[in-house]
């Protein structure tokens, strides 16, 4: 018996098949292996196709069929993680209107801020533990706003894991962890948010059936179960976003867990049982996808947009005939430091930890006598760095003081130095598990067929390397990095 997880991330899909007996990997794939398209039409804008992430899922689930080790016939339930806050509009037809305005897009940042202030902080605060912000409700109006012929022929609207599941199962459901990612939820009524819904003027006939994290999202229909070689009727017995699912994948589901990525965005997520909030919105908290009314688990999210956008640039424009790997070990050969060169990594739209301010990218510093690729390689790692250590503070003032993080060893952390530079920044160990995304919402959907319990799920997740801060010598990089942003942010304060 296997399971199947599909991740759909802003650069590829991923697929992991994995034998419910031991949890073992048995397969996995991507599709494409070149960085997925972000349609910027104007500055700060962000889409990306729906009609392509299928496609794109169709076609890495057929190459990892195309490995030979299984029968896809054995596929008995199939979950799903997916990148968070994006907008998906579909007609009563099930066909999708525009593009989906995804997670990077900062085009609702002013719609946002203007209903935090109408609604009122405190009530925003209190009842979704956040700002609207640039969030999907704000999408959603912003449509509402500016292309009224599309907005009066939607029938639903879902987050891009809601979409996957509705091409594989023809059913459209959604979850109060889903909803409280777009800003549509009020914790204190386990609900929709009617002042939300009330304020953009948005109809309740726009939103799914609301359904656990673990439970039956539908089945895969006869069609689609011949063109992907399943099984008619297989399950989607799980479905949520890609740091909630990361968090799972590694084991994070307790209060005071904390789980790290470094890859598109860079993120630090900490699973609390207080519906407490950061009064500034600058960390964001949502429902975990352990969250049930009697059992509140809330997932506390630090997210840095431009971690991935940061260093995909770098190699464009600096090494575009070497891969990621070669790139890593380049950067080991410039000095603790980057000789004085500093970056700034928030070029990849309005930054939350930043008061959802647009920063931009920046390179300070620079010795054309003296720096090479080497040291750009580099300062972009400790810039990172030194980005997750500044979120992590805010964290800190908020309550979350995490002893050790938990990570995946994948995209930035498989470069030692990142990794290295990151536990200097923040002070804290870091364990690193052989794990990622895709087979974290495969076990999800063993979760959520009652396959196995949780613990059950990981009872074999063991890390596969700690690292240990090494000294404070890293402090230094981190204030200079620190007075730079300091100044962008004092500049654009007095605008």
């Amino acid at each position: 018996m296997l399971l199947l997880g599909i991740d759909l991330g802003t650069s590829s899909v991923k697929i992991s098949v994995v034998d419910i007996d031991g949890q073992r990997l048995v397969a996995s794939a991507q599709y494409p292996e070149t960085e997925a398209q972000i349609i910027t039409l104007q500055t700060g804008w962000a889409e990306q196709s729906p009609d392509s992430w299928w496609e794109q899922t169709e076609r890495a689930i057929a190459l990892c069929h195309q490995k030979g080790v299984y029968d896809p016939k054995d596929i008995t339930a199939i979950g799903i993680a997916y990148q968070m806050h994006g907008l998906v509009l579909v007609d009563k037809d099930q066909n999708v209107l525009r593009n989906s305005i995804i997670w990077c897009d900062s085009r609702a940042v002013e719609i946002g801020d203007k209903a935090f202030e109408d609604i009122g902080h405190e009530t925003c605060l209190s009842h979704m533990l956040n700002s609207p912000g640039n969030f999907t409700a704000s999408k959603l109006a912003w449509v509402k706003q500016n292309e009224p012929e599309i907005y009066d022929k939607i029938d639903k609207i879902m987050l891009p894991g809601d979409y996957i599941a509705m091409k594989l199962t023809g059913e459209i459901t959604t979850s109060a962890s889903a909803m409280s990612e777009g800003i549509f939820f009020d914790f204190q009524f386990n609900g929709l948010s009617k002042e939300i819904i009330e304020y953009f003027g948005f109809s309740d006939s726009l939103f799914p059936a609301v359904k656990p994290v673990f439970s039956a999202h539908g089945r895969v229909t006869p069609a689609v179960g011949a063109a992907l070689q399943l099984k008619a009727g297989v399950p989607v017995t799980y479905k949520a976003g890609d740091q909630p699912n990361n968090a799972l994948s590694l084991n994070v589901l307790k209060p005071g867990e904390v789980a790290a990525t470094a890859g598109t965005s860079g993120v630090i997520y900490g699973v609390s049982d207080q519906l407490a909030y950061d009064p500034q919105s600058r960390v964001n908290t949502f429902a975990h996808v352990n969250y049930t009314d009697d059992s509140k688990r809330l997932g506390v999210l630090l997210c840095i947009n431009g971690t991935g956008s940061l260093y995909r640039w770098v190699k464009n424009t600096f090494a575009a005939n070497m891969n990621y790997q070669q790139i890593n070990a380049e950067a080991e050969k410039a000095p603790l430091g980057s000789g004085g060169l500093r970056i700034m990594p928030f070029g990849n739209g309005a930054e939350r930890m930043l008061s959802n301010k647009q920063v931009g990218a920046h390179l300070h510093n620079i010795d054309l006598n003296l720096h090479t690729p080497a040291h750009i390689f580099r300062a972009a790692q400790e810039g990172i760095a030194c980005a997750f250590r500044y979120g992590l503070d805010i964290m800190r003032e908020n309550g979350m003081s995490p002893t050790i993080i938990r990570a995946g060893k994948n995209n930035l952390f498989l470069s030692s130095l990142f990794t290295e530079s990151f536990v200097n920044a923040t002070g804290v160990p870091v364990e690193l598990y052989d794990n990622d995304g895709s087979m974290g919402a495969a076990l999800g959907a063993g979760i959520g067929a009652e396959i196995f319990s949780p613990a059950e799920a990981f009872s074999n997740a063991k890390p596969i390397r700690q690292i240990e801060p090494q000294g404070s010598d890293f402090e230094e990089v981190y204030q200079s990095w620190k007075a730079i942003l300091n100044q962008h942010l004092a500049s654009l304060s007095s605008i």
